[in-house]
């Protein structure tokens, strides 16, 4: 059974062993990933199977816009794919009281990930919402060639 928490600074190293083992997210350092189960805990979301960190959503409320919540990343394990699980944790993470007031939902993803394309497309038609998406980063301009291009998606508005 999977169950669903706000992480917590002691999840950070197994989230960042989480992130590792699903190609193609992009790795962030052990560091990052314990501010994300700390500082950013409360827009943020952890599955577990046991006592092993399956899943995890990492957030945060966008400082010059407080109605809208920025998806870092979702990571869903193997072990758990394929059972609706990063739905869950997006249904879930935007029912929380403290992200009542978010309207707006935004991510960036990569022309090739189909598996986002589909977990967002999918958010939208639950929340009955509009799903816009403008390129943002371009893989010359900003990547250097060495990251693919990422479109910025924009959910809303709704109400969770």
């Amino acid at each position: 059974m999977i169950s669903l928490h706000l992480p917590t600074l002691n999840d950070g190293y197994a989230v960042h062993r989480l992130i590792k083992s699903c190609p193609p997210l992009d790795v962030n350092s052990a560091y990052c990933n314990f501010l994300q189960s700390g500082h950013f805990a409360r827009t943020s979301i952890l599955a577990k199977a046991g006592d092993q960190c399956v899943g995890f959503i990492s957030g945060y409320v966008k400082p010059e816009d407080a109605n809208t919540l920025f998806i870092w990343q979702v990571a869903v394990n193997d072990s758990a794919r394929g059972k609706g699980l990063a739905s869950q944790m997006l249904d879930s993470l935007l029912q929380r009281p403290n992200l009542h007031s978010v309207q707006y939902l935004e991510t960036t993803i990569t022309a090739e990930n189909k598996a986002s394309w589909a977990l967002f497309t999918r958010l939208a038609r639950r929340l009955e919402a509009e799903l816009n998406k403008i390129d943002y980063l371009d893989k010359q301009t900003h990547f250097q060639g060495d990251h693919e291009s990422e479109s910025l998606v924009r959910i809303g508005p709704f109400n969770a």
